[in-house]
């Protein structure tokens, strides 16, 4: 069994791995930074109050004594495993869920699924390598905070078939919502420059994603966003191009 000075250097660990920072654990909490912050270099903090963390952070003490490490999860699946999840829509959308950080609670109450019925799933996905399962109701995601589904893979496919359609055919017109398209004439070393941008606006879309994971649901509103770039042309108008 890990000492106490391994078990708070492994939750310093998970913390970061996870990117929670001193002051959201102090949110999640409700108590003061300055209180976490004591706490974490004292290491003097209650049974209790490691509970309240670990379940904050959504972790048992069994990761505190093996922490995940970093470069062992999964930032990509193989194609086997997208066509596994892909083939069955509940599978698709727990394996989603569990990469953003859902609740074995919260998927229950949001979705149309009994409890047995997710954690057959939960085990299928335990299965597949992508999730972890810990009775009665903990799930640990296997998925790096840079996961990314596989470039024309078959959730990508998937995606352009059936999100992209649905999602493009809405009016956009919903409080936050925004839509714009622009086009123009972009030398190689703009586009780099551009492409980059998109790189970093994903980047922070991600990291608040993570950042608001815990904050209570009805907090939360479930929001899409596709960035995309392409050397590319209306067909119609390339019709009217000279040759």
């Amino acid at each position: 069994m890990a000492d106490s000075k391994t078990l708070i250097k492994n939750l310093k660990a998970v913390l970061k791995l996870r990117g929670v920072t001193y002051g959201e654990l102090a949110r999640r909490l409700r108590v003061s930074e300055p209180t976490i912050k004591r706490d974490l270099s004292r290491g003097t903090f209650s049974l209790e109050r490691l509970d309240r963390i670990c379940d904050a952070v959504g972790i048992d003490l069994e990761e505190l004594v093996h922490p995940p490490v970093p470069g062992a999860m999964l930032t990509q699946l193989s194609d086997e495993q997208e066509r596994a999840i892909v083939s069955r829509p509940k599978l698709l959308l727990v394996a989603y869920l569990t990469a953003n950080d859902w609740r074995f609670q919260e998927i229950l109450s949001t979705f149309q699924l009994s409890e047995s019925e997710l954690i057959d799933i939960l085990i299928k996905l335990e299965r597949l390598g992508i999730a972890e399962f810990k009775p009665p109701n903990r799930i640990r995601k296997l998925t790096a905070r840079n996961f990314s589904w596989r470039k024309d893979g078959p959730v990508h496919e998937f995606f352009l078939k059936r999100v992209v359609p649905e999602f493009f055919g809405g009016r956009f017109d919903g409080q936050g919502d925004e839509l714009r398209f622009f086009g123009g004439l972009l030398t190689a070393e703009s586009l780099m420059k551009f492409k980059a941008g998109i790189d970093r606006l994903a980047t922070e879309f991600e990291d608040l994603a993570h950042k608001d994971a815990r904050r209570p649901l009805e907090e939360r509103d479930s929001c899409s966003a596709i960035l995309s770039l392409r050397s590319w042309e209306f067909s119609e108008f390339q019709k009217l191009r000279r040759k």
